[in-house]
């Protein structure tokens, strides 16, 4: 242990020696000054002349330069001895502290043997730094309450430079409200406040933007600048003040709920809660104009709360203050003037006063109907109405405009119940507004009926037909009038006008119900004795004074077939057969026989044909369907029956069909009498008397034509001419029957039969010839037929007059058998 320590020891000694000889000769030191910001290679000073070196030594000694504690900002040129800039130097970042004076210090070595040189070199300030604000900017908030000369410290600006180059003196921008008190500390700072010097006022100027300025020393001077913004803080020292005093505003009426009437913009100068207002309505506002419209306490927006009607309100008035919300709220005030614009929505109306809902339809022309008046609360040409009367053309009525608002309903044609009984008129009012309303009333009238039309029957004339044997009391037909009027008016009474036939009255033949007209038959009718009748029905109403029309109605009576065919010749008696004798010697087509049957209906009823039963020999007889003519078709031969027995139908055309029936018994014989065999007259008797018979019979019915002719002149002198019925003159003889003329219109011959009584007379007494003589036969006739015989021409005979187609000369007809 006390071998290492020793030579320890020893070094430590050896060293302290050697630096106390370098530190000896390093004793003396060298200055040297020199400003900063030199550019590099700048000349400082020649170390080798100041040192006592030479040049050569520089290098061969290995010369350097040791900068103490600091960058080497400077270099030795060996080959001149200079000393040099290496690299600028800033005076600012060697001495931190601000001194005024900054060295660097720095040893120049040289090595065998080793000599140490100490150089301070002095660096020299210059104004290289701007004055600078340790904050660019100052935000200073001053009440605008503030009195004038208060002082507000504001941030000073350094400057790196010293001496001289440091901050000289402050400048403030122009303000007439501030300026600055420099002042300097005991370090020769300088230090600045700011002072007011004037009222300020928020509302004028509510920021204030100042620049600060600090200027140094330096040669040029420096200079460097802050901005100072003040904000004046503000205090409620003004009132809400409105836009203006007195608004005045158009709402249309019914405006929609919610809607924006006005928006008030009120302005406070102060800030923050001092300007912040509120709206309400002052005491002068009426609460209607509140129910009305609300106002929002925040945006002043005045809304529609309410229905606004023009009719009722047409202007309003609010009383509006804005109050601030400031410690001492202060307010302002307005009056709004709220006027409302008329719109057209009221529809006009229609009163209607003094009304007839009845009226007769004999009301004259200009009768009053109804007062009406109109009227629409709205305004300007939203008020103004027109009343019309729709379909006015086509309606018998009229307003008349009494005066302004009042018309008069009136009557302006004749009125007819029967054309229309009821009227719904209706009135229409409308306005002149856009667009335009309108509102209809409706009157309903009706016509009272007066008896001013009279019955009317469908049918001037009425033909009725009436088939024969009919049931007394058969309904024949209704007849119906109609009356348009009502009530008693409309009621008709039925009944037939009086007219006597042949002395008999209508109301004996028919009858009429009188409430519905319904025509009866009062009795059975016979074709062959009543043909028509003539008659008139007359239809009356029940009104004051009564009303009536006739219809005339004719009669018809159809035949019915309801009589058998009457077979007149050959006459025979009930059951029995008629006898014929001819002789055998008879040529082909000779007349046997000829059949007479007669009917007492009319027209196909009456139109007979014949028919031959079968017999047994077909060949010998025929007989013609329409004359009943039977003739031989071929002669005799020895071979044929002496008697021959022929059966004739004779049937009509009715449906249905009815007939007769004769039996002919023939007998052939060599020679025949000039007479028949059936009750026949002598010989001489027939000549001798046959004209006594023509002269009688042609007397007689002489007698009866003339005072037939009487008749007939005195009955057309009493009655109205009927119509007559016109019977072709007849070339052949006629039978009149003393109670009747049987069936004068079947007096006609049609298809060469013969149907009528008188066509079997005219063939009876015909002069037929057998052989050039004249054969009359007298048949057996019924007691009580009443016939005679007459040869006067058909032409000569009675003629025919009818009065409801009835004969002047008839009687009761006895039924033929």
């Amino acid at each position: 242990m006390a071998l290492v320590i020793a030579p320890l020891r020893t070094r430590l000694i050896g060293a302290v020696f050697i630096f106390i000889a370098i530190w000896g000769c390093a004793l003396s030191i060298t200055r040297y000054s020199i400003p900063e910001e030199m550019e590099e290679g700048s000349f400082v000073a020649n170390l080798a002349t100041d040192l006592g070196l030479d040049v050569r030594s520089l290098v061969q000694r290995s010369a350097k330069l040791d900068v103490i504690h600091s960058k080497n900002y400077l270099d030795i040129n060996k080959e001149t001895g200079e000393l040099v800039i290496r690299d600028k130097i800033d005076r600012e970042s060697i001495c931190m502290t601000k001194t005024t004076s900054c060295f660097l210090k720095m040893d120049v070595i040289l090595e065998n043997p080793i000599r140490i040189f100490n150089i301070e070199l002095e660096i020299m300030d210059i104004n290289d730094n701007a004055p600078v604000f340790r904050r660019r900017t100052m935000h200073l908030d001053i009440s605008e309450a503030t009195p004038p000369g208060e002082r507000f410290s504001l941030t000073n600006a350094v400057d790196a430079d010293v001496g001289a180059n440091s901050i000289k003196t402050y400048y403030l921008s122009e303000s007439k409200y501030f300026n600055i008190d420099i002042q300097t500390g005991s370090d020769g700072s300088k230090y600045v406040d700011l002072v007011l010097k004037g009222k300020l006022d928020r509302e004028e100027h509510a920021v204030h933007n100042l620049i600060l300025t600090a200027v140094d020393g330096g040669v040029p001077p420096r200079s460097g600048t802050a901005s100072i913004i003040i904000n004046v803080l503000d205090i409620n020292d003004n009132a809400p003040v409105f836009s203006q005093p007195i608004y005045t505003v158009n709402v249309s009426e019914n405006a929609a709920v919610g809607s924006v009437v006005l928006t008030l913009n009120a302005t406070d100068l102060d800030e923050g809660t001092n300007s912040q207002l509120v709206y309400s309505y002052t005491l002068y506002t009426s609460e209607k104009t509140q129910e009305l419209f609300s106002l929002d306490p925040n945006s002043g927006e005045i809304k529609v709360k309410g229905v606004i009607d023009y009719e009722e309100s047409q202007s309003f008035e609010m009383f509006i203050q804005a109050q601030d919300r400031g410690t001492t709220s202060l307010s302002g005030h307005c009056k709004v003037m709220l006027f409302v614009t008329d719109l057209n929505d009221n529809y006009p109306e229609v009163a209607i006063k003094s009304v007839k809902s009845l009226l007769t339809e004999d009301a004259l022309v200009g009768t009053l109907i109804a007062v009406i008046t109109v009227r629409d609360r709205d305004s300007g040409h939203n008020g103004e109405v027109e009343l019309t009367l729709i379909q006015q053309q086509t309606l018998p009525f009229l307003l008349n405009k009494s005066s302004e608002g009042h018309f008069e309903l009136l009557v302006s044609k004749p009125l007819d119940r029967e054309i229309m009984s009821k009227y719904d008129i209706t009135l229409r009012v409308t306005d002149k507004g856009s667009p335009p309303l309108s509102e209809n009333e409706t009157i309903s009238l009706e016509i009272l009926d007066v008896n001013d039309n009279a019955p009317k029957f469908p049918q001037s004339f009425y033909t009725i037909h009436v088939v024969e044997n009919n049931l007394p009391g058969a309904l024949l037909t209704s007849l119906s009038a109609f009356d348009p009027d009502l009530n008693e008016n409309q009621y008709l009474v039925y009944f037939i006008m009086e007219k006597e036939i042949v002395n008999t009255s209508m109301s004996m033949l028919f009858s009429i119900n009188p409430e519905n007209g319904d025509l009866y038959a009062l009795k059975t009718f016979d074709y062959e004795r009543e043909r028509d009748f003539l008659f008139h029905i007359e239809a009356r109403d029940s009104g004051v004074p009564p009303l009536s029309s006739n219809v005339t109605v004719h009669i018809i009576i159809l035949d019915q077939n309801d009589n058998t065919p009457l077979i007149v010749s050959p006459w025979r008696a009930q059951g029995s057969v008629v006898e014929e004798v001819i002789p055998r010697s008879t040529d082909k087509g000779h007349l046997v026989a000829k059949v007479i049957a007669i009917d007492a209906d009319s027209e196909q009823n009456a139109r007979v044909t014949y028919q031959l039963l079968p017999i047994r020999d077909t060949t010998l007889f025929s007989l013609d369907q329409y004359n009943g003519e039977i003739r031989t078709t071929r002669m005799f031969s020895h071979r044929d029956p002496r008697q021959q027995q022929l059966v004739i139908v004779a049937k009509d055309n009715g449906n249905p069909a009815l007939s007769a029936t004769v039996t002919i018994k023939i007998s052939t014989v060599e020679h025949v009498m000039s007479f028949s065999e059936t009750t026949e007259l002598p010989i001489e008797y027939a000549f001798t008397d046959l004209n006594l018979y023509l002269v009688i019979g042609l007397g007689a019915v002489s007698f009866l034509l003339l005072i037939t002719i009487l008749v007939i002149i005195v009955l057309k002198c009493q009655k109205p001419k009927p119509k007559s019925i016109k019977i072709p003159p007849a070339n052949r003889n006629s039978v009149i029957s003393r109670n009747s003329m049987i069936s004068q219109r079947s007096s006609t011959i049609a298809d060469s039969t013969l149907i009528s009584s008188d066509a079997y007379w005219y063939s009876l007494f015909l002069a037929e010839t057998r052989k050039g003589k004249v054969v009359v036969r007298q048949p057996i006739i019924p007691k009580g037929a009443g016939y005679f015989v007459s040869s006067i021409p058909r032409s000569i005979g009675p003629s025919e007059t009818t009065d409801s187609r009835a004969s002047t000369l008839e009687e009761p007809r006895r039924e033929l058998p």
